[in-house]
């Protein structure tokens, strides 16, 4: 459908307050790409800049190779689902979804024929007659999204669509929206959220803001398991990544970190030469990958605090802190209610122990 490349695209408001700055970024036709990132970080503001909502401050947009900055929302080949459903309470379902193809003055036939091959796309067949009132908010959503797909456009855009949903029909209508793109494999889709559960199910990559640029951008996998600074590390995952603070004692092709809380010592298989010695870093460990030990070289010793027992696994929150005075959270398979109050040694394996120094992640010097 459509390439985007973004380059050094930046945005101020009153030409003083930066929002964002030396935005880089490649999609490729039939990506998915998601944005994440905390609150007031700029994402819904990138997504609007592409949609033609947002004046583009600096850098340039190309789609396909053609310069967008200045080209308006309608003539750039977009289509933008938004957060709010935004249907004509007075219209049926198919008119909802036919009322572009109205204004752009298409044949009956041509209407009716996109309708109906996304009414079947988004299984909303039985419903065409209806009215939006007479739909619960996962379907409104499903008409939301099929008001775009009847435009055939070159790029989908979604502004957070499931967040208005709850629990329930956020599950459901995520695995309708990863179904839609299975359906569609040369769609190109861009689509915002702060639910890193959407980001990591979704995506073909995300891309993670924050600071005004960009923090990292990888396959879902790729920042979960090499996240590239201490932001990402503790962004994506839930619970956030433990990082707790310590000095390299031992160099070489795996490095050996004393951890300062309860002075034990945990290997990485991350290389560092004899200029590393004594260095001062964070250890960065995810909560799944916490093993309760007896051993005399481990990561964390404390007591534990606060027990939650999910049934598939248990999360332990210790009476120590790591850096930055956050709280060290271990999540254990199975059920463990019996340890509260009780002192454990948590390690992990060298493969899951992460390095991070200044905020960066010595994989990445």
């Amino acid at each position: 459908m459509a390439n985007l490349n973004l380059t050094d695209v930046g945005k101020a408001y009153g030409g003083t307050v930066e929002v964002l700055k030396n935005i880089n970024l490649d999609i490729e036709t039939g990506e998915l790409i998601v944005f994440v990132g905390p609150s007031g970080c700029g994402k819904s503001t990138l997504l609007r800049m592409i949609a033609g909502l947002e004046k583009i401050t600096s850098g340039e947009l190309l789609i396909d190779g053609q310069r967008m900055n200045d080209v308006p929302p309608a003539q750039r080949g977009i289509a933008m689902v938004f957060q709010s459903y935004a249907l004509y309470p007075h219209m049926t379902v198919r008119d909802n979804m036919a009322f572009a193809l109205k204004l752009a003055k298409k044949s009956p036939s041509e209407i009716d024929e996109a309708v109906n091959r996304a009414a079947k796309v988004l299984q909303l067949d039985e419903y065409l007659d209806r009215l939006p009132k007479a739909l619960s908010g996962g379907q409104r959503q499903r008409v939301a999204i099929g008001r775009s797909i009847v435009r055939n456009p070159k790029v989908y855009l979604f502004d957070e669509p499931l967040s208005n949903l709850d629990a329930s029909l956020r599950v459901a209508t995520r695995i309708e929206i990863a179904q839609l793109k299975e359906s569609m494999p040369n769609s190109t889709m861009i689509y915002v959220t702060h639910d890193q559960v959407e980001a990591m199910t979704l995506a073909t990559r995300i891309v993670v803001l924050a600071n005004k640029g960009i923090a990292q951008v990888g396959t879902p996998l790729e920042l979960y398991e090499r996240p590239e600074n201490e932001f990402v590390a503790q962004f994506i995952g839930s619970p956030a990544m433990n990082l707790m603070p310590g000095e390299i004692v031992q160099t070489g092709e795996v490095t050996k970190v004393r951890v300062d809380t309860g002075q034990g010592t945990i290997v990485a298989d991350i290389p560092t030469t004899e200029n590393d010695r004594g260095a001062r870093v964070n250890v960065g460990i995810r909560p799944e990958d916490m093993i309760a030990t007896e051993h005399e070289d481990y990561a964390f010793a404390g007591k534990v605090e606060i027990v939650e027992a999910l049934g598939e696994v248990t999360q332990l929150y210790f009476e120590k802190k790591g850096a930055d005075d956050a709280a060290v959270i271990g999540k254990l398979q199975g059920i463990h209610a019996g340890v509260k109050g009780s002192q454990m040694k948590m390690t992990a394996h060298a493969a899951k122990v992460h390095l991070f120094q200044n905020g960066q992640s010595l994989l990445y010097r």
